[in-house]
């Protein structure tokens, strides 16, 4: 059953986010993707939402572009962690999502990462480390990562 449910608001956002599903794939945490607009289809998103839990889902990540409202309106239906990733899709070149993304209101939160690839990999680091919390394979896995992680440099 996947534990990650990846989003993003258009398949032409596809190319961006494969690094998300590249590296949920190397530490073996089991994804599913889905495209909804939340401007589109902002109904769908509730549904989505709003049943994300009962699919087993317990980390949302949602990548968006522009004025990039797609993980903010997934987080305000539903109490499971959501990280956004900014994508620089537009002539800011995702400052503008970043912002969208982190300027949250209070009591709905929204975790965010770095624009772009980088960003978009630091999810799925993160959404296992959330998950570690829970889950003993899923914790080691990413602390064998870190490890050799930190033998890059030598």
């Amino acid at each position: 059953m996947p534990l990650v449910a990846v989003l993003m608001g258009s398949k032409s956002d596809t190319e961006l986010v494969q690094p998300t599903l590249d590296v949920l794939k190397s530490l073996g945490i089991d994804y599913e993707v889905a495209v909804i607009s939340a401007h589109r289809n902002p109904e769908r998103i509730r549904q989505f939402a709003q049943g994300a839990r009962g699919k087993g889902f317990e980390v949302i990540i949602a990548a968006a572009g522009g004025a990039a409202h797609l993980p903010g309106v997934i987080a305000s239906w539903t109490t499971l962690p959501v990280i956004g990733v900014p994508l620089p899709t537009s002539e800011l070149k995702g400052i503008d999502a970043l912002y969208a993304i982190v300027q949250m209101p209070a009591g709905i939160p929204v975790a965010c990462v770095a624009v772009g690839g980088a960003g978009a990999r630091n999810a799925a680091y993160l959404a296992a480390e959330i998950l570690g919390l829970k889950y003993a394979k899923i914790q080691d896995t990413y602390e064998k990562y870190r490890r050799d992680l930190q033998g890059e440099g030598k």
